[in-house]
């Protein structure tokens, strides 16, 4: 398994079923670079704490909200209008790429803070998960069973 963050995310984003799941739970306000955070750590075996999830969360919440969903909400704003416009659609494609590069800095500045974590003996992704998954998703949500059957794909 990659021990490079993004590595990781793209690689684990490709796996089936990980993708659909992912746009679920953000379609509920998960920080899809959070969970994937949060995957990465638990198939690493890094400790679970409050004071870790709440650092990530401090981490990623100013720049998930100050960057990656206004650059989404151009991208998802501009969908109907540039099917009948190339220069617009050329220019939703930018936006696109640069909402990936976003996502990029976000997982690079998680994988800095928690870089230092030492693993440790037993699971820790449902722990991670639990953490990390936006309020009002249930440890037995189908979108976050999908993601934890994908991270035991290793």
């Amino acid at each position: 398994m990659p021990a490079d963050l993004w590595r990781f995310a793209e690689e684990y984003y490709q796996r089936p079923g990980v993708e659909a799941a992912c746009l679920r739970l953000q379609a509920r306000g998960a920080d899809v670079c959070l969970l994937i955070c949060a995957i990465w750590l638990g198939c690493r075996g890094v400790a679970c704490s409050a004071a870790r999830s709440g650092q990530l969360q401090a981490i990623a919440q100013p720049w998930q909200r100050l960057v990656v969903e206004r650059l989404r909400q151009v991208r998802r704003d501009w969908r109907d209008d540039a099917q009948g416009d190339e220069a617009l659609a050329a220019l939703r494609e930018q936006v696109k790429r640069l909402e990936l590069q976003a996502e990029r800095v976000q997982l690079q500045r998680l994988a800095v803070a928690s870089h230092d974590w030492p693993a440790v003996d037993g699971q820790t992704l449902d722990a991670w998960l639990g953490a990390l998954a936006p309020a009002g998703v249930s440890a037995d949500d189908e979108a976050l069973r999908q993601l934890r059957s994908a991270a035991r794909q290793t």
